[in-house]
């Protein structure tokens, strides 16, 4: 029978037990004192956290108190670990669960915003791919000059060195071009 020291005499567990049950606090926490560390070690080594274990522990001990009335004889110290285990195990998969339902957002996420870069994609695709055709119907004269301009991104500059003209050339083919798109196509080609 385990027991604890008070003034030179030791209290049994039994004898702070029927206490507790008779509404002594003081002798509860008698209790909690005795088994507080190894509860704890207990605790911890299912869960691996130590926040977590601090508050599964106090969270054992008041189940430990709202349970002593039931308390049959039974081994104290196996009672409260069983008591301890079985918390700790609830507590882990709990933590576990939220974690699995965190992953699977992130997962969801992460596919529905792939799944929405891919549309994104096959969309900008399409429209390359019809602004190529649409460019292959511009007369030659005018096709070089927008691709560069549009599609190359090159500078009048550059445009005017490559083409061995002055920047005024360059310029009054991008107009000219950009007439002949306003007079043959219209803005529902491109939707």
């Amino acid at each position: 029978m385990e027991a604890i020291r008070k003034g030179g005499r030791e209290i049994s567990d039994q004898v702070l037990i029927q206490k507790v049950k008779g509404g002594n606090d003081h002798a509860f926490r008698l209790l909690v004192e005795k088994y507080r560390n190894d509860l704890f070690r207990t605790i911890y080594a299912v869960l691996r956290d130590q926040k977590e274990a601090e508050d599964a522990a106090q969270e054992v001990f008041l189940k430990i108190y709202t349970s002593l009335p039931q308390y049959e004889d039974q081994g104290f110290k196996t009672w409260i670990t069983r008591i301890a285990v079985n918390h700790a195990i609830d507590v882990k998969r709990k933590r576990d669960r939220r974690q699995e339902d965190t992953l699977e957002k992130v997962e969801y996420d992460f596919q529905e915003s792939q799944s929405e870069s891919v549309e994104a994609e096959i969309i900008n695709k399409e429209r390359r791919t019809l602004v190529r055709k649409k460019l292959n119907e511009l007369p030659a004269n005018y096709r070089n000059v927008i691709y560069d301009f549009y599609i190359a991104e090159k500078s009048y500059q550059q445009m005017a060195e490559e083409q061995n003209v002055g920047i005024k050339t360059i310029e009054t083919k991008l107009y000219r071009a950009r007439l002949w798109m306003k007079k043959h196509w219209k803005e529902d080609d491109f939707s």
